[in-house]
């Protein structure tokens, strides 16, 4: 790391900090602090949930199956933008339409009480559990080319996510989402043009595995992609985090292209971005893949640059860790909170709270990413909970969502055995280490560890999909959980004209301004280094040229007519 470089990332944080104290102008009350008001574009929503689905895991594990197996990486992502697509077509306009102020808000109509409880806990807890082994991830990555303490990595970015997450609120969150992406597309992008430019194509397929090319593997087969676009669906489609974006546009129609904007980038880009490893692995062979993208990036960024591709690597997690610390904050504070503790409390009192909640969650986040070392390779552990956790516990929800039959306790039953089951035949017979070979269950136990992916497709997927199924079938007459969402969306819902509305030009700027600093910021290290300055000062000035554009174009749009 260079001292440009050392510049870049402080630069990017103040950046941060700088559009989460614009948006904390705009964090009056409690719909926007937790739902931009409804008033967030189309494409702002749409680029925050693509940037929500990055992490440090997208550079880690994606990049390392990328280095090691090739284009099967790419076909995994793109599973994404399927999913998405789905999402959107299927109930991204549907929960526009419901009149609630967030998902938690549907999940107390739907099921009551208990639901509220029991799916917000066992959420917080796997989303805690989730984002902190990639919080975890983020902070060894950049240990290992940064000379910092581990412990303290992980408290220093922690932080810096919980404060604009905390100030600025969801708002926040969008703008900065936006940024991320922004920052993320362009080192990527210079990345890998730096990376065709000096490679030598001769004999590549050569030097790569013989099934390099292949979309699928033995490991990763077509019934893997087939449950992994459907766990994706109900992610996209049911967890919080996805909703809330749904939720913070003005129409169902705009809720339907925010996911669909999702859905196509997905469908388009995995290919660019997983370019680096996919390059790398034919240049050079025996390394970590969990740093092929680094060593990648590292291996053709001229001085300044390599900070930037710690600032996307950073904002990729951060993008995961502020949305899910505000959407949970903001179901504290609306549906426990409020309803709970303090029916009468206003506006200023409710964005207080929310900040605090905000501040309790991301200090037992970092805390729990300060443990993961030391429960020695849990964080695999946590991350199979996890996917064993995924359609349990969102299928109930989505299909409450359109059916009027299940109930509270079909939701409890079908979470409680998938989830039980699946970790019984995960770790209860295929990861025992007293089942060895003569014992009865050697046969089973055998079978289930070389089938790991798709055991965990048919136990977190299709069996609490057949129970749902089962459960509808069975049942007869209406829950009283659907009635009480009907009639909160009849009270509830807008006329069809009050949603148009006047340009709002806030986020647009933003990205004006965001283009407009980080060209700016590239053509100075253009002209301060001399690798690579021709590249720099063309990626700069693209970069400038696009930011006068898109400030035409706002000019044109806030003109009264």
């Amino acid at each position: 790391m260079t001292a440009p470089d050392y510049i870049t990332l402080l630069l990017y944080v103040v950046g941060l900090f700088v559009i989460s104290t614009l948006s904390a102008r705009r964090t009056s009350n409690h719909k926007e602090m937790f739902s931009a008001g409804r008033s967030s574009p189309w494409w702002a929503s749409g680029l925050s949930g693509f940037m929500t689905m990055f992490s440090a895991g997208t550079f880690v594990v994606w990049g390392g199956i990328a280095y090691e197996h090739g284009f099967v990486a790419v076909a995994i992502n793109t599973c994404y933008g399927i999913a998405a697509l789905l999402a959107g077509y299927l109930v991204a306009g549907k929960w526009n339409t419901l009149g609630v102020a967030t998902p938690a808000e549907f999940v107390q109509l739907r099921f009551g009480t208990t639901g509220l409880h029991f799916f917000t806990w066992a959420m917080l807890i796997k989303r805690i559990l989730g984002v902190s082994v990639s919080l975890y991830a983020l902070a060894v990555l950049l240990v290992a080319l940064v000379p910092l303490d581990l412990t303290v990595a992980i408290i220093l970015f922690g932080t810096i996510v919980v404060l604009y997450t905390m100030q600025g609120g969801l708002w926040a969150v969008l703008m900065t989402d936006v940024l991320q992406f922004i920052v993320l597309t362009v080192v990527v992008f210079m990345v890998a043009v730096l990376m065709i430019s000096g490679m030598d194509f001769d004999g590549f397929a050569e030097r790569v595995p013989s099934h390099f090319f292949d979309p699928v593997t033995a490991k990763y087969g077509w019934f893997f992609l087939a449950g992994w676009v459907t766990i994706n669906f109900f992610i996209i489609g049911a967890e919080w985090a996805f909703v809330q974006r749904y939720l913070s546009v003005r129409s169902p129609r705009d809720a339907k292209k925010s996911a669909y904007l999702f859905g196509v980038m997905y469908l388009v880009t995995p290919l660019f971005w997983m370019l680096p490893p996919l390059l790398y692995r034919g240049q050079v062979e025996g390394v970590d893949k969990e740093q092929a993208y680094i060593l990648a990036s590292q291996s053709v960024l001229p001085p300044g640059m390599l900070g930037l591709m710690f600032a996307a690597m950073f904002s990729a997690t951060a993008s995961m860790v502020s949305s899910q610390l505000n959407v949970f904050a903001g179901v504290l504070t609306n549906d426990f909170y409020r309803p709970f503790f303090n029916s009468k409390a206003n506006e200023s009192t409710l964005v207080r709270t929310g900040r605090v909640f905000t501040a309790l969650l991301g200090a037992l986040l970092v805390i729990t990413a300060i443990l993961v070392p030391r429960l020695g390779g849990a964080e695999k552990l946590i991350i199979s909970i996890n996917s064993l956790l995924v359609v349990p516990l969102f299928a109930p929800t989505l299909w409450g969502l359109f059916s009027r039959k299940i109930g509270i306790r079909d939701m409890i039953i079908v979470a409680l055995t998938s989830f039980f089951v699946g970790l019984s035949l995960r770790f209860g017979i295929a990861a025992n280490p007293w089942i060895t070979e003569g014992n009865a269950l050697w046969p089973m136990a055998s079978f289930l560890s070389k089938h790991t992916q798709n055991v965990e497709v048919i136990i977190g997927v299709l069996l609490p999909i057949a129970m749902l199924i089962a459960f509808e079938w069975r049942k007869h007459g209406v829950d009283p959980g659907s009635v009480r969402v009907d009639k909160h969306g009849a009270d509830t819902r807008a006329p069809e004209e009050s949603q148009t509305r006047l340009f709002d030009p806030f986020a647009a700027r933003m990205v004006m301004f965001s283009l407009l600093i980080l060209g700016a910021w590239i053509l100075i290290l253009g002209f301060t280094v001399t690798a690579e300055r021709n590249l720099l000062l063309g990626f700069g000035s693209v970069l400038m040229l696009s930011a006068a554009v898109l400030q035409r174009l706002i000019s044109r749009l806030t003109q009264p007519s």
